[in-house]
């Protein structure tokens, strides 16, 4: 696997060059001490071998720290009006069973680069409350779910209790209040199968 990752808002950039054998990492470039790792014994005279050819490492660093990056931005720079889109997500509350958490579920949004927690009395809460992943969709935009367990909250109780979904970029949160009205158990299906999809896209794209 080689490739590289530029952060535009810090200038960061990373480099990465691994071999694979077997389903596992063989050999690993380290650029920041300039030698090779190997996770496993049998990789080590070949990490031995590499290390000790410093042109090659100066050319491998040089690729990774200047060349990479410059093509990444430019492929960047060319696609920038869909790469740096913004795209506003439907948020639903959903749950499944009266006694099941309640779940608050955002799809469609884009970048990535977004959180989503509940609060009680405008404070974030941490307690009774599970994050699940940012997950891709299959038309390149990204859903999350964030649950939040009622079962020992009063009914009464439940309108101090809010989800809130940030993205980076845009100024305003989406912010829905905790009502039995706004639970959606009719929609808790279509949501559960976009869920499912995401999860089978990540674990393809991992594999692959």
């Amino acid at each position: 696997m080689v490739g590289c990752d530029w952060d535009d808002e810090t200038g960061e950039v990373r480099g990465f060059h691994n071999y694979g054998f077997d389903g596992e990492d063989f050999l690993i470039l380290d650029l920041e001490t300039e030698t090779w790792i190997a996770p496993r014994p049998e990789a080590v005279l070949s990490k031995q071998r590499l290390d000790k050819d410093k042109a090659l490492m100066a050319q491998q660093k040089n690729y990774f720290t200047q060349r990479c990056p410059d093509y990444l931005k430019k492929y960047v720079n060319l696609g920038r009006s869909f790469l740096m889109r913004t795209e506003i997500p439907s948020v639903s509350l959903l749950q499944k069973s009266p006694s099941s958490p309640v779940s608050c579920h955002a799809t469609g949004f884009y970048p990535d680069r977004a959180i989503m927690f509940w609060t009680k009395d405008e404070e974030e809460l941490h307690d009774n409350v599970d994050h699940g992943e940012i997950l891709p969709n299959h038309d390149g935009s990204f859903q999350m779910s964030v649950d939040l367990d009622v079962s020992s909250f009063p009914a009464e109780h439940w309108d101090k209790y809010r989800c809130v979904f940030m993205l980076s970029g845009v100024r305003e949160d989406q912010v829905i209040r905790l009502d039995s009205a706004s639970l959606s158990p009719e929609t808790w299906v279509a949501a559960l199968a976009l869920l499912i999809a995401g999860i089978g896209f990540l674990v393809y794209r991992k594999r692959n």
